[in-house]
């Protein structure tokens, strides 16, 4: 395996040459991109996150690797995602994949990392060819009818009030069908072009713009983003203005972020000193909604990888709930769908351990012609069936948005 330094060129996600295999962790264009496959590993049940770091650890102990750049996401690397559930009955399996040639960008470098006797055409930047759009998209229910997901946020809520649990999340799919197979570059460009400050991902046709990061890992610097609360955006910058002011001052979408913060701090605690914890959250501002937001940082001091920490973070309040256990059998019977990879760590992580993780959230599953969107909202006792609903039909715009070449 090999890295060295490459001329700026092209845009990251420019440089893919074919949609099949295509992986992405983007971010106001610097991040990675990958294609082809050097190694990959399937896995399922509870052990998935530590099977999969038991494995990528005597992977890299095999390699021969010569890196002239040593930053983070040089040298080997594997993009990751994994299923929201521990059951082994899922349709998606987690996986890891290293990839044959790899593309990487941060703070005004770029790089090339290839494995093996990689062809010279493949060491060029890549020259895309055949970006499409879908051809007549058509929208239909997905595996829960929007009358029986409104009925379960009704039952969530009535036994939230009963003191069984204090927040379940509670998601729900959109299934979008075209005459002709779903370019994964398409869609990726139309997500990185809108939602610049999300990070952009794409593994095993799992694809997104997710603006939550449950954990990066750069040396002993830990991060975490925890967003919990939403508003849709204003119609002008005073609606907007107001609309902040209301989210801020909202007891029911404060009690959401809290429950969030908490959650995330309790897991990170073991293997952090130093955690610092906001006060108050802040408003992130997206092209479609805003979320209240808190930014977690720590210094690591058990040596855990960017991996075995999003393994040890993973469910969150933030996309389970609380008590976690509880919301997540709750969500389990209510939901009745499989989420699959929705709401899972999806992100990548290189040989020393650094990498960057992120939830997979406003994202859709490729299959051939289809799309399977996901949404999902935080039910509290506050919560109101019909407002839940409308905020569901909000977080499917991103990615409905980008399959329809709508934005920019």
């Amino acid at each position: 395996m090999r890295t060295i330094a490459l001329e700026p060129g092209s845009s990251l996600l420019d440089r893919l040459p074919g949609a099949d295999g295509a992986l992405s962790w983007v971010r106001h264009g610097d991040g990675l991109v990958g294609w082809g496959t050097a190694a990959r590993l399937e896995v399922s049940g509870p052990d998935r996150f530590a099977a999969a770091s038991r494995w990528w650890d005597g992977l890299t102990d095999a390699w021969a690797v010569d890196d002239d750049i040593g930053l983070p996401g040089c040298g080997p690397v594997a993009f990751g995602s994994f299923t929201f559930a521990d059951d082994e009955h899922s349709s998606r399996s987690s996986l890891l994949v290293v990839p044959e040639v790899l593309v990487g960008r941060r703070d005004g470098t770029t790089w090339l990392t290839t494995v093996g006797s990689t062809p010279d055409a493949t060491v060029k930047p890549a020259v895309v060819r055949g970006v499409h759009a879908p051809a007549r998209l058509r929208y239909s229910s997905g595996q829960v009818p929007v009358t029986d997901w409104r009925q379960a946020v009704s039952e969530a809520v009535r036994r939230i009030r009963a003191g069984e649990l204090a927040k379940v999340v509670l998601a729900y799919d959109l299934l979008a069908t075209a005459d002709d197979d779903i370019d994964v570059r398409f869609l990726l460009a139309g997500l990185a072009r809108d939602y610049p400050s999300c990070w952009t991902f794409a593994v095993d046709g799992l694809v997104g713009a997710t603006p939550e990061l449950l954990v990066s890992r750069h040396g002993d610097q830990v991060l975490s983003r925890v967003l919990a609360g939403t508003t849709a955006r204003g119609a002008d910058p005073a609606d907007d203005d107001a609309r902040r002011v209301t989210l801020l001052g909202s007891a029911k979408e404060r009690e959401e972020h809290r429950y969030a913060v908490e959650s995330l701090t309790a897991s990170l605690a073991p293997h952090c000193a130093a955690l610092t914890v906001p006060d108050s959250p802040y408003v992130l501002d997206l092209l479609n909604v805003s979320h209240l937001a808190s930014d977690v940082t720590g210094r690591l001091t058990d040596g855990a990888t960017a991996l075995e920490l999003a393994g040890a973070l993973h469910p969150s309040a933030a996309v389970g709930g609380t008590p976690t256990d509880v919301a997540v059998r709750v969500l389990r019977e209510l939901e009745t769908m499989d989420r699959g990879r929705y709401a899972g760590p999806v992100g990548w992580v290189d040989s020393r351990g650094d990498g960057e993780w992120g939830i997979a959230l406003r994202c859709a599953q490729l299959d051939g012609r289809t799309a399977r969107l996901f949404a999902g909202c935080g039910i509290v006792a506050d919560s109101d069936p019909d407002a839940e609903v409308l905020e569901t039909q909000t977080k499917f715009v991103p990615v409905r948005d980008a399959l329809e070449g709508v934005g920019g």
